[in-house]
């Protein structure tokens, strides 16, 4: 061996390529939570929000194929409540709503500037854990639709 080689700590080392579903359950609906946030703040604002996704499309004249930003339709997680006129907050994980309490699916918020706040702390209570049961179990409600 060189003593170049010889200098240093070898080791035999594997790479683990998967990662925890439940922390890939919980990145994946941060990330949603992220765009929810983005879309709150941008219509306390007044502006327009959208997300932009890549689309491979082929030139019909020409035949080249390129990627074409394009606009992704994106569902907001409130809406206002006809009865009391305050706005309730939804979590969703794919389309399937998530129970945040035994038989509470929703949090009342008085206003946008609220909502943004109560969208953030969801957003702490995904990242440090507490959803995980009620993730795992929209999961796999979401999971039961595709097994035949």
């Amino acid at each position: 061996m060189s003593a170049i080689l010889s200098s240093l700590k070898l080791v035999n080392a594997k790479r683990h390529n998967s990662v925890d579903p439940v922390v890939f359950r919980r990145n994946k609906l941060n990330e949603k939570l992220k765009v929810q946030i983005a879309m709150a703040e941008a219509m306390n604002k007044g502006e327009l929000f959208t997300v932009k996704r890549k689309k491979l499309l082929r030139d019909e004249l020409t035949g080249v194929t390129s990627y074409v930003d394009i606009n992704k339709r994106v569902k907001t997680w409130w809406f206002t409540n006809n009865e009391t006129k305050r706005i309730a907050v939804q979590l969703f994980y794919g389309n399937r709503g998530i129970d945040l309490a035994k038989g509470k699916n929703a949090v009342d918020v008085a206003n946008c500037d609220e909502l943004i706040t109560v969208l953030t702390r969801l957003q702490q209570a995904v990242l440090d854990g507490s959803l995980d049961t009620q993730i795992e179990q929209a999961a796999d409600s979401v999971k039961a639709r595709f097994a035949k």
